[in-house]
């Protein structure tokens, strides 16, 4: 068959937010271009995942480090024992920290131990290089979760476009959690140089909590360190808000540990709760590279379909 599978994860609520379970490919009808499409795959829900934790290392997240790898480790926990996890950590380097892994021993000390803060910031090249050299070389059900601010300064194998195309390819959602890291660049705009005392507060379970530290942040001769303009912090947002929205998931804010629990809750429970839909399109016409929109419907009332709504189309090659 001269075409590719084209692979759409779709979750399917009703109006308070609730997964429904239990549908059938029946219960399902997918369009692209307006044309219908017929489903040749279907793989309900409650099945296992991978998942792929990126962590932001870089400068910028200097101040949320403990935070960054705390998550990481709490996020694992919530998984269940057949679900996966492979860890990628970035700054000036993009480290795979380990292979896939049900293993929570494994995880916390790979976390603990290696994820440490660098000089600079891979963004681009770390989805590039997971998409690519991993998550392309896995079968079934699978996600990205990037815990990041969302700001790029070093990367040398892709581009804000070439990493984007890549994770609209991907036939796995992507779940950025941006963190607010606005006191760094406070802190760069401010000192220029030398000591600068940073207080953070952190709303939690139990209450509102203060703490400060005490850092020394980098000279630069006067001029602003590169992805501390404000610029930088625009371009970021969006390039987190079209990976979520091309994908299909969701961005998150991380600004304290209620809604980062909150986040970790929601996602694990719909990466687990989706459906897989794949069909081989009608209208494959050899055009290069397009973007093909899709919309998919579910034949029951009062419900939210959360799926991708476009791919591209490249040419002839693995399965999307």
């Amino acid at each position: 068959m001269d075409t590719s599978l084209v692979t759409i994860p779709v979750s399917v609520l009703d109006r308070q937010g609730r997964f429904i379970p239990n549908l059938k490919q029946e219960d399902f009808t997918v369009f692209e271009n307006g044309v219908e499409q017929a489903i040749a795959y279907f793989e309900p829900a409650e099945k296992p995942f991978t998942v792929a934790l990126l962590l932001d290392t870089s400068p910028s997240t200097h101040f949320h480090i403990s935070q960054i790898k705390e998550a990481a480790i709490e996020f694992a926990k919530r998984l269940r024992p057949q679900d996966r996890v492979l860890i990628v950590s970035f700054n000036e380097e993009v480290l795979l920290l380990t292979e896939v892994t049900n293993d929570l021993n494994v995880i916390e000390t790979v976390v603990q131990e290696n994820a440490n803060t660098g000089n600079a910031t891979r963004l681009y090249d770390a989805v590039d290089l997971t998409i690519k050299e991993r998550l392309n070389k896995i079968k079934g059900r699978k996600a990205i979760v990037l815990f990041t601010d969302g700001v790029d300064t070093a990367s040398q194998q892709a581009t804000y476009d070439s990493s984007l195309a890549e994770a609209e390819e991907l036939d796995a959602l992507i779940y950025p959690i941006k963190y607010d890291t606005t006191d760094y660049l406070r802190a760069m705009q401010n000192a220029g140089g030398g000591t600068v005392t940073v207080v953070t507060t952190n709303r939690g379970p139990f209450g509102t909590t203060t703490s400060q530290r005490t850092y020394n942040t980098p000279l630069n001769g006067g001029l602003p360190l590169p992805g501390t303009k404000k610029e930088d912090y625009d371009r970021a947002d969006r390039y987190l808000h079209t990976l979520a929205d091309e994908t299909g998931g969701r961005l998150y804010e991380a600004n304290d540990t209620v809604q980062l629990s909150e986040a970790f809750a929601r996602i694990a429970e719909e990466l687990r709760r989706q459906y897989s839909l794949g069909y081989y399109p009608k209208n494959d016409g050899g055009d290069g590279s397009v973007r093909r929109q899709l919309r998919v419907k579910v034949r029951q009332p009062n419900v939210a379909v959360k799926a991708r709504d476009s791919y591209t189309k490249s040419s002839p090659g693995p399965d999307k």
